[in-house]
């Protein structure tokens, strides 16, 4: 059976797209502590809680959810596809027409460790695409704190124009100078944040580091006072070299 086509309205091709990477960082010392870390992480972020996450995003822009697609994989990792239509009201003369956008939200989950290094990964790719006058931005402390959010990279970007009811091209229809604009100062405290932005093309870019690592929130199955604090030095160290290979995007040490 054929679904019913939905009606569209007018021209906007304002396209807002937010990409997220987010990284979370584990020390764990085995490859039993490992094993166990991933197969912890596969099942807090599994396909169902994913689902759940980007609903409420869609719930948050005034989205209508049409279709979702969600998948589990084996040996470890999720994705989630969400279609959305953004609903507005436009009114011609007497009447009102509704208009919907086509949209998308989607989100990947990578766990991954590394027995050299002791440590363990989790990284979230989710990118959340809107068309028409919805700007996802406003879903940031929410997807922020969905996560355990070690590293956070960040871009916006605007492409596409609409126009005004005089035919004036809007190739942007709100302000913005930064990502970090729409983030809560409490969350921006926790963090470091460097901006890299184009103005002229509309593209914003932001990298956030963790400041503070409080060491019993990365230990998996462990003490930190049962450790000798030279080990705790250590591992702290090797915390933060990781982090900050990820946030710099190179090799430095």
């Amino acid at each position: 059976m054929q679904k019913e086509k939905l009606k569209l309205y007018g021209f906007n091709n304002l396209t807002k797209s937010l990409s997220f990477n987010i990284y979370d960082v584990c020390y764990a010392k085995t490859q039993r502590e490992q094993k166990d870390y991933i197969a912890y992480i596969d099942k807090q972020y599994n396909s169902e809680r994913l689902t759940g996450i980007l609903t409420n995003v869609a719930e948050m822009i005034g989205a209508k959810v049409l279709n979702i697609s969600s998948q589990d994989y084996d040996p470890q990792g999720a994705s989630v596809t969400v279609l959305i239509a953004e609903g507005s009201m436009i009114p011609v003369g007497d009447t009102t027409v509704a208009h919907l956008n086509k949209s998308h939200v989607t989100v990947h989950t990578y766990p991954e460790y590394h027995p050299e290094t002791c440590l363990a990964t989790f990284r979230v790719d989710i990118d959340v695409a809107t068309c028409g006058e919805i700007t996802p931005l406003s879903t940031l402390d929410y997807l922020i704190g969905s996560f355990d959010s070690d590293i956070i990279t960040m871009d916006y970007r605007v492409r596409g124009f609409t126009r005004d009811v005089d035919g004036k091209k809007l190739f942007i229809d709100h302000y913005i100078n930064s990502i970090q604009n729409y983030i809560n100062e409490a969350t921006l405290r926790r963090y470091d944040a460097v901006d890299i932005n184009i103005y002229e093309t509309n593209t914003f870019h932001t990298k956030m580091l963790i400041k503070d690592i409080d060491l019993q929130n990365y230990l998996f199955n462990a003490d930190v006072y049962e450790l000798p604090p030279k080990t705790r030095l250590e591992i702290t160290d090797s915390l933060r070299r990781e982090m900050i290979e990820i946030f710099s995007g190179k090799n430095i040490y």
